[in-house]
């Protein structure tokens, strides 16, 4: 195992994110069956902790809900929040149903909304929509696809989340169009 570790780095940050994000879920003492999920109120940006012990990140909205945008990254264009945070879709997901929950939410926390979103710089607003989660929350979906954060991404333009195959399935960055960036 440790050589295929030595070969495979983004294996062993998988293995320790995943392991972080458990043993974080583990120390809470307990469960609601909820899962963390991102501010859509601008005076308010609390969340839970993700990986690495950095704040889950907070969702700013407008007037209408929560915007996503388009940033220009070293995969391309893609998308993210409107502080710059880049959005995954997760392949396990079909339709606009998320599959992530509990300990997945821990390491892949979902984009939430309390109102319709809006599009922002170069985002598609015909493309936009929302899903209920199994905890009441509405997540923010685009081109269908449930959209979330990496909770190893501390900072805006950030994409070590690509590709990673986590709780079943990969997870890609999302470009413009919708589709996975692969």
């Amino acid at each position: 195992m440790i050589s295929i570790l030595k070969r495979r780095p983004r294996a062993l940050l998988s293995l320790i994110t995943v392991t972080a994000v458990a043993a974080g879920v583990a120390g809470c003492g307990g469960s609601s069956g909820t899962t963390p999920s991102t501010s859509t109120s601008s005076s308010s940006s609390s969340g839970a902790a993700g990986a690495y012990g950095a704040p889950a990140p907070a969702a700013s909205t407008t007037a209408a809900g929560t915007a996503v945008d388009v940033a220009t990254s070293k995969l391309g264009k893609i998308l993210v929040d409107s502080k710059g945070r880049t959005l995954y879709l997760f392949a396990a997901d079909t339709g606009s149903s998320s599959t992530c929950s509990g300990a997945c939410a821990g390491a892949w926390p979902p984009l939430t909304t309390t109102k319709k979103p809006v599009a922002g710089s170069g985002a598609n607003a015909a493309l936009l929509g929302t899903t209920k989660r199994s905890d009441g929350t509405l997540e923010v979906t685009y081109a269908g696809h449930p959209l979330y954060y990496y909770a190893g991404d501390t900072g805006p333009g950030q994409t070590t989340g690509q590709a990673l195959s986590q709780f079943g399935a990969p997870w890609y960055v999302v470009a413009p169009s919708g589709k996975a960036v692969k």
